[in-house]
């Protein structure tokens, strides 16, 4: 058992942070419409229930680090700066997969080229918890406070049930907006194989042969070539 396990069922995270605010937050995740919605709710939830007076989420999705929710300006440019430099308690945390309690960024030893930069936006001390969705890092949960020593180990305790319920949310919609462009997907090839049925008269497999042959030919998506085709009633370099 972890030493989070004491927090680690809906009972106790309700006791730590307030019923009500518990289910403002299971509600605001299940109605929240896309990523942007979902980590902005995630963040805005952390100044309430956490001992910290910015935070931000940076999400790891199709292998590329994406900024994608701050309270403050200054979020972000920490952010950046840690990405200038190659280095930092963030990059630590993504690459590593493991939490990055920051404690007082004035003694800190660990990165000694950020000092200047935590002093200068007037940091004391941070926390990244990182987000899984299952054996998957998805992203990092960052927690800061101008003062130091701010993170206790119940709000380290609940910065990871936080991030552990980010990431579920955050998987979900990750799914759902994959399952929906899909589907729209499926519909633009669809609408452009009628156009070449009743042009040249074809049914369902050959209109389908003649995109997938475009889209290998031309080296571009499917859907690209679906897509082209609805817009323009044509493809370049015609039918073949």
């Amino acid at each position: 058992m972890d030493q989070y396990a004491r927090l680690s069922d809906p009972g106790d995270l309700q006791e730590a942070f307030g019923a009500d605010a518990f289910a403002r937050l299971a509600v605001e995740l299940h109605d929240a419409d896309g990523m942007a919605e979902t980590v902005e709710s995630v963040v805005q939830f952390a100044l309430q229930a956490e001992a910290c007076s910015y935070a931000g989420v940076t999400l790891t999705l199709r292998g590329s680090r994406e900024i994608a929710a701050v309270t403050d300006p200054v979020v972000t440019a920490i952010y950046e700066a840690q990405s200038e430099l190659g280095d930092g308690p963030l990059l630590t945390a993504v690459s590593q997969g493991v939490t990055v309690h920051v404690r007082d960024t004035a003694t800190e030893t660990r990165w000694p080229a950020l000092i200047d930069q935590f002093t200068q936006y007037g940091i004391g001390s941070a926390l990244h918890v990182p987000m899984w969705s299952g054996e998957q890092l998805i992203g990092v949960l960052s927690l800061f406070n101008t003062e130091p020593h701010a993170f206790s180990v119940d709000d380290e305790a609940i910065a990871h049930i936080l991030a552990r319920h980010a990431s579920i949310a955050v998987a979900s919609t990750r799914d759902s907006e994959t399952m929906a462009a899909a589907v729209d997907a499926r519909k633009l090839v669809g609408q452009a194989m009628g156009i070449l049925m009743e042009r040249f008269d074809l049914d369902d497999t050959a209109a389908f042969e003649i995109l997938k042959r475009y889209s290998q030919q031309n080296n571009v998506k499917l859907r690209d070539v679906a897509q082209e085709l609805v817009d323009t009633r044509r493809l370049r370099g015609g039918v073949r």
